[in-house]
């Protein structure tokens, strides 16, 4: 069976199968839209959680950023993971003690303050849209090749399918069809990374393969990826480059506490029955999170070898133009692979060079998705990561999608400024709210904004200057008001935003050819997606001055606070 054929088939089921768990999950309530019932068993909640914050960043870009940044794409790894751990250890087992539906109602609470719960959706909403502005890039750059189909035709099919059932369904429905979307997005990752890793090296775990001598050799494969690299003239694999100290500090830091304070992850842990839950259902996600990413670098690095071999053999002949093979002609067709015949000879040659390099564009986003086509694994290996690829971006766009929703029906609508609303009325707003989400997102997917290029690293600088602090100080700092959350939250964010729109012209660009080099208008040589942190830094200096002039917390605000950190068993003992 053919490719197109077979990709067609294994897509559509996967489709289907998410469709139909959106019909038998409806929700029939605000409590299932938002948060599933509250029912979730923690397993199962991990699963969902995993799939929810593994978006196509993870399953096809961070592998493909890892492949040409080398050892400096460990930032990603470092900082992705590790900030999932301080949310499991210091947000999640709180909020959900807390028990509302969402992170701007948790704020407008805690700080006595619409105002303060109004300035919370607004960063909720940068910071998910900013967010789901890559996931509809995967979206499109998935189907494109794989469904043969234009980019704005694949992207207007993935916006159908969330829409069935993200607004059908709400939390629950995402929740069951995230569990779905996490076992076909970790089965297309690892399967081609074991076939891969045997082809290489004869080691079925590519966690090892990685680290592993070549078939019928004693050459480790870095040794030999740092030999290839390095004849052409880009920077060893191994070696570190780029991002100094400080900038490396700041980009992990920024990429940590951004996850620890993106709002479609947080809501997650409001859909386990109790506080223990939420930390068990913590621990379960990072087991299933880490299969992938610590399968990501060996991705990364058999992806690089793969493609060099392909392109630049060892033999030193160079591949013919006419000659390229299937696959490379199947990503021309999408444009995120582009060859120009510099010197008219009708050979390929990809140097670090850029007045000798003829690969003008080898987009990261294609590594993960071509490698399979590179290795020539076979056809169903291929069609199953294209539905993996699809089901990352799916399961993400639809946590973000239902986040900004209920900020606008639940925290906006019903909380601010139409409280009398019933139950009914609050549910349909939650679909309309969605539906809106949708076609907004959808627009920003076709017309991306000029700093789309390092969208996703963004969003976690959004959210990690505005809602992380403003999260972290409402449960750990009782002297912190109404007045020092706001300024903070603002002083944060837009700070941010105008150090990322100053610099949007230098945006990163993960492309050996071009590494080296950073901008003297970095504040500290800290870059924009990375800025975050300092971000974070000015969101909690403002809050803190500015509570420290202002009147402080009324006394039961206190109290709140003190009750939030006591563990639910000793708080019953105590009240008895």
């Amino acid at each position: 069976m053919d490719l197109r054929t077979l990709t067609y088939i294994v897509v559509g089921l996967t489709f289907a199968l998410y469709m139909g768990i959106a019909v038998w999950a409806r929700a029939g309530s605000t409590k299932e839209f938002y948060v599933a019932g509250g029912g979730i068993h923690p397993v199962a909640n991990g699963m969902a959680t995993a799939a929810d914050w593994m978006s196509a960043a993870s399953f096809i870009s961070m592998a493909g950023m890892i492949a040409f940044m080398g050892y400096g794409g460990s930032v990603f790894l470092m900082g992705w993971t590790g900030g999932f751990v301080v949310l499991a250890m210091l947000l999640a087992p709180y909020l959900r003690k807390y028990g509302k539906f969402t992170v701007p109602e948790f704020i407008g609470d805690r700080f006595y303050s619409r105002t303060a719960r109004i300035v919370a959706v607004i960063c909720l909403i940068i910071c998910s849209v900013t967010y789901v502005i890559g996931q509809m890039k995967g979206i499109g750059v998935a189907f494109s090749r794989f469904l043969e189909v234009s980019y704005e035709l694949g992207l207007l099919i993935g916006m159908f399918i969330v829409f069935f059932y993200a607004v059908l369904g709400g939390m629950k429905g995402i929740t069951y069809t995230q569990i779905a979307q996490y076992c076909v997005l970790i089965l297309a990752y690892t399967i081609p990374a074991i076939f891969i890793s045997l082809n290489l090296t004869g080691n079925p775990l590519p966690q090892l393969g990685l680290g592993s001598t070549l078939s019928g050799t004693d050459v480790y494969l870095l040794d030999r990826l740092d030999q290839v690299v390095t004849e052409l003239g880009f920077h060893e694999y191994t070696t570190q480059l780029r991002l100094s100290t400080t900038n490396m500090f700041a980009y992990t830091l920024s990429l940590m506490i951004g996850t620890a304070g993106l709002p479609h992850v947080i809501i997650r842990f409001f859909t386990v029955p109790t506080v223990k839950d939420a930390r068990s259902s913590a621990g379960w996600a990072l087991v299933f999170i880490a299969i992938l990413y610590t399968t990501a670098p060996a991705v990364a690095g058999m992806a690089r070898l793969n493609l060099m071999n392909t392109i630049e053999p060892m033999s030193g002949q160079n591949l013919e133009y006419e000659q390229r093979p299937q696959w490379f002609k199947n990503w021309e067709k999408t444009g995120l692979l582009q060859f120009e015949d510099k010197n008219g000879d009708g050979l390929i040659q990809y140097r670090a060079d850029p007045e000798v390099n003829e690969m003008v564009k080898v987009d990261n986003d294609i590594m993960v998705l071509a490698n399979p086509e590179i290795a020539r694994l076979p056809n169903w290996v291929i069609a199953l990561v294209a539905a993996g690829g699809l089901a990352a971006a799916l399961s993400t766009a639809a946590g973000l999608l239902l986040a900004i929703s209920s900020a606008i029906s639940h925290d906006l609508l019903k909380g601010v400024f139409m409280p009398e609303i019933n139950e009914k009325q609050e549910l349909l707003a939650s679909r309309v709210a969605m539906a809106g989400a949708i076609v907004g997102a959808g627009y920003l997917g076709y017309n991306p904004p000029d700093f789309a290029a390092g969208t996703v690293a963004l969003a976690f600088g959004l959210a990690a200057s505005s809602i992380f602090p403003a999260l972290m100080m409402g449960i750990f700092s009782k002297k912190i008001n109404k007045e020092g959350a706001i300024a903070g939250m603002v002083a944060g964010i837009t700070v941010t935003l105008l150090y990322v729109f100053q610099h949007k012209g230098i945006m990163f660009v993960a492309d050996t050819a071009f590494l080296g080099d950073m901008s003297p208008n970095w504040f500290l040589g800290i870059e924009p997606n990375a800025f975050g942190a300092v971000g974070a830094v000015v969101n909690f200096a403002t809050a803190y001055v500015v509570s420290s002039v202002t009147k402080a917390p009324p006394e039961h605000i206190q109290h709140l606070v003190e009750h939030i950190r006591v563990p639910t068993g000793v708080a019953d003992a105590h009240d008895h």
